[in-house]
C-alpha cells in the first residue's frame, strides 16, 4: 500500500501545477499531516489513497467527491478530475494517483482508450496506477472490454459510498473488485483460453450506441433511456438512427430481434 509520503510528493511534484482538472494538494484535504493532523511521522499517518475521477457528467463527479472525498474521514484524497479521454490522460499522467475511478463511456474513445494510453503507468513496477471502472452500464461487453484493457475492477453507480471507498482501497492494494453480478461475466469470459469470436457488426457500434441498443431491446422508451443515461431524448434518437444505419435494420423491432439473437439483452 502506498505510504503518505509517496502520495504527497506525487501531488506536489513536477507537472502537477497548472494541470486542468488537478485538485489542490494535501493541505486542502485535511492538512499536510493527513487525517491525524500531526505531520510528524509517516508511520503515524492513517492510510490514504490518491484518486482521480474520470466521468463526463460534472454533477456526478461532484456527487462522488462529496461522498468519498472527505479525506480525514475516508482516507480518499481526490487529486484531479477529467471529463473526456484527453483530459483524463493529462491529469492522470501529471498527478500519478494510486487509483483512477473510470467511466466506461467518455468523449474521445471511451474508458478503453484511457486504459490504452495509460498502459505504461499501469505497468510501472514502483508506482502503478490502477483503474476501477465505475459505470451505469452493467453490460457484459463493457465489463470485459475494460478488464481486458487493464482495469482492476468494475462496479456500477448503484454502489454505496462506503462500499466504493472499500473498493478503492482494495484496488490500490492490488485486489480485483467487482459488483457481484458482474464477476460472473469476467469468469465466463476468461474461463477458456480461446478468444471469443469477433462480431464485426457489433464492432461497428460505439460503446454508447451499444448501451442504447441494449436498452431499446429491453423495451425502454426514448425518455426512459435519456433519463437513465443522463442524455437528451434527441441524443437517444440520434444514437438509434446510427445503430439502425450501421446494422442495416429498418426499425426498433428488427433491432430487438437482432440484439436478442446475440444475447445482448
Amino acid at each position: 500500500m502506498t505510504d503518505a509520503t509517496g502520495g504527497t510528493n506525487a501531488t506536489s511534484g513536477p507537472g502537477a501545477q497548472g494541470v486542468p482538472g488537478a485538485a489542490p494538494g494535501p493541505a486542502g484535504a485535511g492538512g499536510s499531516g493527513g487525517p491525524g493532523g500531526s505531520g510528524a511521522d509517516d508511520a503515524e499517518v492513517a492510510r490514504r489513497v490518491r484518486v482521480v475521477l474520470v466521468d463526463d457528467h460534472r454533477m456526478f463527479r461532484t456527487g462522488v467527491q462529496a461522498e468519498i472525498g472527505e479525506t480525514a474521514r475516508t482516507g480518499v484524497e481526490v487529486v484531479g478530475e477529467a471529463a473526456d479521454v484527453d483530459q483524463a490522460v493529462t491529469v492522470i499522467t501529471a498527478t500519478r494517483p494510486e487509483v483512477v475511478l473510470l467511466d466506461v463511456h467518455l468523449p474521445g474513445g471511451g474508458g478503453v482508450e484511457v486504459l490504452r494510453r495509460s498502459a505504461s503507468l499501469m505497468a510501472d513496477p514502483d508506482r502503478p496506477v490502477r483503474f476501477l471502472a465505475l459505470s451505469v452500464s452493467d453490460a457484459a461487453e463493457d465489463v470485459i472490454g475494460v478488464i481486458r484493457g487493464g482495469a482492476r475492477g468494475y462496479v456500477t453507480k448503484t454502489i454505496t459510498g462506503t462500499d466504493l471507498v472499500d473498493a478503492i482501497f482494495r484496488v490500490s492494494e492490488g485486489d480485483a473488485v467487482f459488483s457481484p453480478r458482474l464477476a460472473g461475466f469476467v469468469l465466463d469470459a476468461f474461463a477458456s483460453t480461446d478468444a471469443p469470436p469477433v462480431d464485426e457488426d457489433l464492432d461497428r457500434l460505439t460503446q454508447r450506441e451499444r448501451e442504447v441498443l441494449r436498452l431499446i431491446a429491453r423495451g425502454y422508451a426514448y425518455k426512459e433511456i435519456a433519463k437513465q443515461l443522463f442524455i437528451s431524448v434527441k441524443t437517444v434518437e440520434s444514437h438509434v438512427s446510427a445503430v439502425l444505419r450501421k446494422l442495416q435494420l429498418s426499425n426498433r423491432h428488427e433491432l430487438t430481434r437482432w440484439a436478442t439473437a446475440r444475447r445482448l439483452v
